[in-house]
């Protein structure tokens, strides 16, 4: 099978990296805007080959591991992949704005997915062994899809050990947020309220696991989350408000000095690691 991956960083160059380990792919071939990318990936064997958009809808599966605005624009340009019975998959970090911008040719062919792993790191260089396998790939909506794309590609996420989870792409959205974009906002903050203080570094120096641990993320890239907090706005939105709740309740209590209710809130937090 000819797996063509579109955009070489971190997921895709991943990605291709994954395919080459369980030799799930005749070829892949990479097809990337920045000729940087082109050449690094080419460099550390991400891809077989770098194609021009003829030859990329010509594969079997195309994967889309660009944000989600670039997905969107770049969709109308498959609408001929149609002629080729191609997979398309997309891992955009957000499904519901995707979902209702999929054109109505390519509704049969199409399997939005979103692979949940990542690193704070971005660009082909970061590209890694591992990043996929038993992970979760959670894939949404698939009421549209054909059968022959359905298994395609849930033929290949169980080939790599990922644990695959179903839903629509509005749940997945509101889900997303609490366990990646909340956490992304609360980590920029943190470090902003770091960088903001009249001596950051003297804070820094102190700095342990606690602190790396939480503001890791911060080194995220802004120009993607930036993209990802407009996208999922309104869920943000309702997860901060629910968040400054809890930093309310919390504040309450210190300034009542009710450490025994501050015990037993902490005591709650602890059964989270129950579930996970």
């Amino acid at each position: 099978m000819k797996i063509g991956i579109v955009g070489l960083g971190l997921m895709g160059g991943s990605f291709g990296k994954a395919l080459k380990k369980y030799n799930l792919a005749s070829k892949i071939v990479g097809y990337d805007h920045n000729p940087n990318h082109q050449k690094e990936a080419m460099e550390l064997s991400l891809v077989d080959e770098i194609v021009d958009l003829e030859n990329l809808i010509s594969s079997d599966l195309i994967v889309l591991c660009i944000p989600v605005d670039a997905i969107i624009a770049f969709l109308p340009s498959l609408i001929e992949c149609t002629k080729f019975n191609t997979t398309i998959i997309d891992f955009g970090s957000t499904k519901e704005l995707i979902v209702k911008s999929i054109p109505e040719e390519l509704k049969s062919n199409y399997i939005p997915a979103h692979p949940m792993t990542g690193t704070e790191k971005f660009g082909p260089s970061a590209a890694i062994d591992g990043l996929y396998e038993n992970k979760t790939m959670v894939l949404c909506d698939l009421e549209s899809a054909g059968e022959i794309h359905k298994q395609r590609a849930i033929e290949i996420f169980e080939r790599l050990q990922m644990r695959l989870v179903f839903m629509n792409s509005s749940e997945h959205d509101i889900h997303a947020c609490y366990m990646s974009h909340l956490p992304h906002a609360i980590s920029f903050a943190l470090a902003n309220m770091v960088m903001n203080h009249e001596s950051p570094k003297d804070i820094i120096s102190l700095a342990a696991g606690g602190f790396k641990d939480m503001s890791r993320i911060a080194k995220s890239s802004p120009n993607m989350w930036s993209d990802i907090f407009r996208q999922n706005r309104e869920n943000l939105l309702e997860s901060l408000y629910i968040y400054q709740n809890q930093i309310g309740y919390i504040t309450q209590m210190l300034e009542d000095q009710n450490y025994e209710e501050i015990e037993k809130w902490m005591k709650k937090s602890n059964t989270l690691h129950d579930i996970l």
